[in-house]
């Protein structure tokens, strides 16, 4: 079972910049991320939050809980969070940083993240696909299969 976790705003997905973040709503991009998650042969979980230490507490709890991997968009915390970076660091599964848009054609201040740092790679710019391609990744690493 995968832990997809989603940072702040990421709840107006579909609303906000939508030229920016595509139209696809959260709760479409759940179903989506639990299709591709079936066809890969993985459980899929998926939480938001807006809050920093709720995703700081879902990270440090999500081994305890039996989740075998982590799928985290940080959303603006990508770029100051620390305290994610250490959750992240603190916890034993591998992690893999998403994001909708590309970071290095946005702002100065978004191009850089805090929290790739202590994840086995960063999937971003291919919209709801960069969802997809990290399941892709942590079925390979999991040894996981399609059903059947």
């Amino acid at each position: 079972m995968v832990l997809i976790l989603n940072g702040p705003n990421l709840n107006l997905l579909g609303q906000r910049e939508p030229e920016v973040y595509g139209r696809t709503t959260l709760e479409e991009l759940e179903a989506l991320c639990e299709a591709w998650g079936a066809e890969l042969g993985l459980g899929v979980a998926f939480r938001q939050s807006n809050y920093e230490g709720q995703l700081i507490e879902w990270v440090q709890q999500a081994h305890r809980e039996g989740f075998l991997a982590l799928v985290l968009n940080p959303g603006a915390l990508t770029h100051y969070s620390y305290a994610l970076l250490d959750a992240l660091r603190a916890q034993p599964l591998p992690a893999v940083e998403v994001h909708l848009s590309n970071l290095h054609a946005r702002e100065p201040f978004r191009q850089h993240s805090v929290t790739a740092g202590a994840c086995r790679g960063i999937i971003a710019g291919f919209g709801v696909l960069s969802y997809k391609l990290a399941l892709v990744y942590l079925a390979e690493v999991l040894e996981v299969g399609p059903p059947g």
